[in-house]
């Protein structure tokens, strides 16, 4: 095997693994919970925007993902995932890294993954490489390491509301 095949089945596994949670998100398809699931998701995770959160994370997992799949225009594909990813990290972060503790392990190894796949390129069995787009430039994947995790940051910082304090215990006499 060579590089632009390794490529492929990395940038294969990825992609369509964040697609169907995207797709899981907004329907009962690949064990999904329908649109109304995904919203009761996102509220339980304390963000506001209802159906139309679920929607819009819905929407970029699927086409983030579908993009790098497909290996096309990458480094934006790439700042998609690493913004859904940068979002999910922050739900899981008082968790701590381990996936098994409901951690952020699985969303940093993604986010790894797009930003690696922004470093190298999609490679030659790609649609970048088909549609004759030049191999993009280093500045590339770090503008969308840049600009997926602000996105997500900033998604996180307008969507999140904190949780409501406790009510004060009732003192004794």
């Amino acid at each position: 095997m060579d590089t632009d095949t390794g490529l492929l089945l990395l940038r294969l596994l990825t992609g369509l693994l964040i697609a169907a949670h995207g797709v899981q998100k907004v329907s009962f398809l690949l064990g999904g919970s329908g649109l109304a699931g995904g919203t009761e998701e996102f509220r339980h995770d304390g963000f506001r925007g209802g159906a139309l959160t679920a929607l819009a994370a819905g929407a970029c997992q699927i086409g983030s993902g579908l993009l790098l799949a497909a290996g096309a225009l990458t480094p934006l594909a790439a700042a998609g995932a690493i913004g859904v990813m940068t979002v999910a990290l922050t739900v899981k972060w008082p968790n701590g890294l381990w996936v098994q503790h409901d951690g952020y392990e699985y969303p940093l190894v993604l986010i790894g993954i797009a930003t690696t796949l922004a470093l190298t390129g999609p490679g030659r069995l790609s649609a970048d490489h088909a549609l004759g787009l030049p191999h993009w430039p280093a500045w590339s994947a770090a503008a969308a390491l840049a600009l997926g995790t602000a996105g997500g940051l900033a998604v996180r910082a307008l969507l999140h509301h904190p949780p409501a304090p406790a009510p004060p215990s009732p003192r004794s006499p």
